[in-house]
């Protein structure tokens, strides 16, 4: 049975993040054998040229050739190589490392050039020194990461003067449901401080999978977002808000003529973006 506990706040150092990081690599490695084979990823249509990229993102970059672009959470790269395939010389970085391993190993078959590092993303400043056009991080990110404060600061550091930082990502109304309950239930804080923590079988990307997730999670509400990347040194462009998703991840969600998905009834939105420069 799935198990979802919030455990006590502890103080802002990475020691006291240390299990939680430990626990969520875990799982991220034991996800990517899934993943490579799931519907969701389509990894033999990608290989055939498939983009992996929404128009979201797509269409807030725009053309990418020539500049250096940093993925910040990257899994296994397609995302990644999708952007290099514009044109776009691309560093991709992510906490696990078989899927960094992977991601490699995706690259070399597709024959397209990019630079991929297994490392902590609060640990990206001792892997990458130069500086990028474009800082990018998407969909199911944000929650993995306990402070924001660092995140921006982080971004920030790795952004070249007049550089972008663009992030498109699930809104945090979505994550204050509990999705077990029929119909969802609100649970959990638009700002929740405690730790979050779940078990349960499978992954999003193969419910069926026999693998059990565990894994820490941190909600963090648009205000704690924008606040952290104009604390360090951001220009805000815009936050948009968007009642469809490119992924079909929540219950209720219907194929819409854009081919993206939505609930019958829109209350909230599914999806946010951020655009942000580097003065």
């Amino acid at each position: 049975m799935p198990q979802y506990f919030l455990l006590p706040i502890l103080p802002h150092t990475m020691e006291n993040y240390k299990h939680y990081f430990d626990t969520n690599k875990t799982t991220w490695n034991k996800r990517i054998s899934v993943h490579l084979k799931s519907p969701f990823y389509n990894v033999e249509a990608f290989k055939s040229g498939q983009t992996s990229l929404n128009s979201y993102e797509l269409d807030a970059l725009g053309d990418v050739t020539g500049k250096k672009l940093l993925h910040l959470q990257c899994h296994f790269g397609q995302d990644t190589l999708s952007w290099s395939r514009l044109g776009a010389n691309c560093t991709g970085i992510d906490l696990s490392d078989q899927a960094i391993a992977k991601a490699q190993e995706l690259a070399e078959e597709i024959n397209v050039s990019a630079n991929f590092i297994a490392c902590n993303l609060y640990d990206v400043n001792q892997y990458v020194t130069d500086l990028y056009d474009i800082v990018f991080t998407s969909y199911g990110v944000i929650g993995w990461l306990p402070n924001l404060t660092k995140w921006a600061q982080i971004i920030a550091s790795r952004l070249k003067e007049g550089g972008v930082f663009y992030m498109v990502e699930f809104h945090p109304i979505v994550w204050m449901f509990d999705y077990l309950k029929n119909p969802p239930e609100l649970a959990y804080g638009y700002e929740q401080k405690d730790v979050i923590y779940e078990e349960y079988s499978g992954t999003y990307a193969d419910e069926d999978a026999t693998i059990v997730s565990k894994e820490y999670g941190w909600n963090h509400g648009l205000g704690s977002i924008v606040t952290a990347l104009i604390s360090a040194g951001l220009q805000i462009e815009y936050l948009k808000e968007y009642s469809d998703s490119p992924y079909n991840v929540l219950p209720g969600l219907e194929k819409t003529e854009t081919g993206m998905f939505a609930p019958k009834k829109s209350l909230y939105p599914l999806i946010f973006s951020i655009k942000a420069t580097k003065p």
